[in-house]
Formats: C-alpha cells, sequence, structure tokens
C-alpha cells in the first residue's frame, strides 16, 4: 500500500474500519472519522444555506412504482438492493434520493413567485456494486450524498446552476484544488441507456454548453457520460500526487419533471412544466475523504482536523495545571485530549505528530509558574502564551477555516 493511500492514512488516524461480519464496502466511522464527515458537511450546508437551500428528509425505502414512475427500475433494477415485505409488497433501498424529493416538491401547487425551490439533504444512498469492484472509501456500497435538487423554472436554470458553481469554487478553494470541468453528454450511439428524446436532450447539452462558456470555464465534453435523465457538469480536481478524480456534480434534469408531472402555477394562472437541477458539493463524503487524505497526506486543517490540539504534561507534578487547560480548551469549543500517559515528553511528541494533531500545548515547571503552555504548531514553536491567548488563536483560525 502506498504511502499516500487513503486506507492507510485513515487506518493510521484512526478514522475508519471495515469489518468482515459487516461486509465489504460497508466503512464504519470512528468517533475521529464522524467528526471529518460532520465538518465537511457543516461547510457544505453553510455554503448552501447562503443560498436559501432547506434541509428535507426522506426514508431509506420506497415502493417499487417510485423508481418505476423516475425510469431507475426499469435502468438499474441489477444495481438495487431490493426487499420483499411480509405482505409481498416489493420494495428497494434507495439508490439516489431524487424521486424522493419529487415527492415533497408535489405535496402542494407551487406559484411562480416561490420558485425556486431549493431542496437539501446528507443522506446515504445504496448501490449493490460487484464485490470485485469495491476499494476503499472510493468504491463502496453505502455512499453518503450531500444532496440537493433545485426546482426551477426553465429562465432560473443558469443563474442557480451559477451558484451552485460558487459553491463548488470555493469548498475546493479550501484545500487548494484547481478544478476542470467534464460536460457529460449522453452517447448518440446508445439512445437506449436514457429517458427522454433526443429534442429534448440537445435542448439541456446546450444549456450547460452555453453557462460553461459564459464561466470562461477550462472544460472538456465527455460523450457517454451523462446521467439517465440528464446532462451534468462533472468537476475534476487533481490532487497533490497528480491523480484526476471526479469530485462535484450539477446535473440538468428535463426528463424527472415530465415523469412525475412537476408543474408551477405561472403568471397566466397555468400549468407550466419546470426543471430539475441536482447537485452534490462533495459527490460523496466517503470518495471526499479519500481525496483530501491523499491530497494532504492526513494532514487536514486545523478546522477539519478530529483532533485541534493536544495538552502534554512533561511529568506528574504538572498534571493538575494541565489538566485545567485542558477543560478550558473543551469549554471553548477546541477539539482537544489530553496525554495523561507516564510517557517521555520526546514520546508524547513524536505519538501527537504521528496522529497529525495540528497543535501541542507543553506544560512544564516554568510553564505552571507563568500560567502559559508553549505552543508548538506544525510549522514549529510558536513559544509560550497565556492560555486564553491560545484558546483566542486557534478559535480565530478555526472560525475561518484557515
Amino acid at each position: 500500500m502506498e504511502d499516500n493511500d487513503h486506507r492507510r492514512i485513515g487506518q493510521e488516524l484512526d478514522l475508519f474500519t471495515f469489518s468482515d461480519l459487516v461486509g465489504p464496502g460497508l466503512p464504519l466511522w470512528t468517533p475521529k472519522g464522524t467528526v471529518v464527515r460532520e465538518e465537511l458537511d457543516k461547510f457544505v450546508w453553510e455554503l448552501r444555506s447562503a443560498y436559501g437551500y432547506s434541509r428535507v428528509t426522506i426514508p431509506h425505502l420506497t415502493k417499487k412504482e417510485l423508481y418505476e414512475t423516475s425510469g431507475h427500475w426499469d435502468k438499474f433494477a441489477e444495481d438495487l438492493f431490493r426487499i420483499t415485505s411480509r405482505d409481498g409488497r416489493e420494495m428497494a433501498l434507495k439508490p439516489m434520493n431524487c424521486p424522493h424529493h419529487t415527492q415533497i416538491f408535489n405535496r402542494r401547487p407551487h406559484s411562480y413567485r416561490e420558485m425556486p425551490q431549493r431542496y437539501a439533504e446528507t443522506t446515504m444512498v445504496y448501490r449493490d456494486e460487484q464485490s470485485g469492484e469495491l476499494s476503499g472509501l472510493t468504491r463502496v456500497l453505502s455512499i453518503t450524498q450531500d444532496d440537493s435538487h433545485v426546482f426551477c423554472r426553465t429562465s432560473q436554470i443558469k443563474e442557480e446552476f451559477l451558484k451552485i458553481w460558487d459553491i463548488v469554487d470555493t469548498f475546493y478553494k479550501q484545500f487548494g484544488f484547481s478544478l476542470r470541468v467534464r460536460l457529460s453528454f449522453r452517447d448518440p450511439a446508445a439512445p437506449e441507456k436514457y429517458i427522454g428524446t433526443p429534442a429534448v436532450w440537445d435542448m439541456a447539452e446546450e444549456q450547460l454548453r452555453e453557462i460553461a462558456k459564459e464561466r470562461g470555464a477550462d472544460y472538456i465534453e465527455g460523450p457517454g457520460e451523462a446521467a439517465l435523465y440528464g446532462p451534468k457538469l462533472d468537476f475534476m480536481a487533481k490532487n497533490a500526487a497528480g491523480r484526476e478524480w471526479q469530485v462535484a456534480t450539477i446535473q440538468l434534469d428535463l426528463n424527472q419533471p415530465d415523469r412525475f408531472d412537476l408543474n408551477c402555477i405561472n403568471e397566466k394562472g397555468e400549468k407550466e412544466r419546470i426543471v430539475m437541477i441536482h447537485s452534490a458539493i462533495t459527490g460523496s463524503i466517503e470518495r471526499c475523504v479519500a481525496v483530501l487524505l491523499e491530497h494532504l497526506g492526513g494532514v487536514l486543517p486545523t478546522w477539519l482536523s478530529p483532533v485541534q490540539a493536544r495538552v502534554l504534561p512533561i511529568g506528574e507534578g504538572h498534571m493538575a495545571f494541565a489538566h485545567n487547560a485542558y477543560q478550558q480548551l473543551l469549554k471553548a469549543g477546541i477539539r482537544a485530549e489530553l496525554d495523561e500517559s507516564g510517557e517521555s515528553l520526546g514520546k508524547k511528541i513524536r505519538e501527537a505528530k504521528t496522529l497529525k494533531v495540528p497543535y501541542l500545548l507543553v506544560i512544564g515547571d516554568a510553564e505552571v509558574a507563568a500560567g502559559t503552555a508553549t505552543l508548538e504548531g506544525r510549522t514549529g514553536k510558536l513559544g509560550a502564551l497565556p492560555i486564553a491567548e491560545i484558546i483566542s488563536k486557534l478559535q480565530e483560525e478555526i472560525k475561518n477555516r484557515a
């Protein structure tokens, strides 16, 4: 296994594990790994909430009929985990969320004044991949999507796409990625792979070309890479090792609104067919964590690190002060640990650095006497500082996602 392989790094940092009893392709997230997942999702939600998204929640099961209506059952029946209820109903674990979200939109009529409607949900979906294709966090059976669906008028497509693009750019610039875009279009030689008429697809694909050109994007076209129901913008990120990954996606869907008869009432009091825009900023949280671990070599920024600071008392006589400093860090909302082992200071520091903890607070005789801690960051020693000053520094760095 290569040094920067996310599986090795994840094990070293104690982020996730796999169990033969649970099964391959089903990662189990530890407390530390769960912090990383939740911080990524929190960041995405902050970006989305600024653009007027609302959270929704759906079940993990559905009747077969939902996916028959959407077209997924006909095209992807072999990829579904199917369940038969005690009374003989055929059901499935959801492989995607969009059909469920259409039913939330369609619960009542919507005026054009209420458009767009923007729904977001972070939830797992399940796809029955071949066991030989499963790999770490990059190919799994349980996929956590930070999924969103915008229900809007045709005239609002461009504006909504560009808003989502802004979110994608902000998210990935945070980690130093440069992105290029693939316009993922249908394969003209295989129309049976898609739903909808050629005319609808032509219109949708031309919309995406215009948006990419207006954005001045570095883009390529990828025939055959489209979703079942429409073309998409796939964002490609190159990691530090030069490997390119598909990360975020924005998809234009003119077909499911037809299948589910989704409308708004326009200015003339008439029904007007709407469109759907699907997006996932991380792509999936599993793959995003894998890409970030390999890109950063496991050195996560302080805001994302499961442990942001570790307090290292040199000896037993420094334990009381160290414990007090540790409690102050926790009270200030900083994820901290206290090393209460009897190991030497050198060994404590080496262990903390192996775990890639961003900040170490070393406490000895001089620090206890002065009411300080010697702060060491990833770039070296920052000197002896009062605990309150250390807390303020870390809080500012975390708040700004520096």
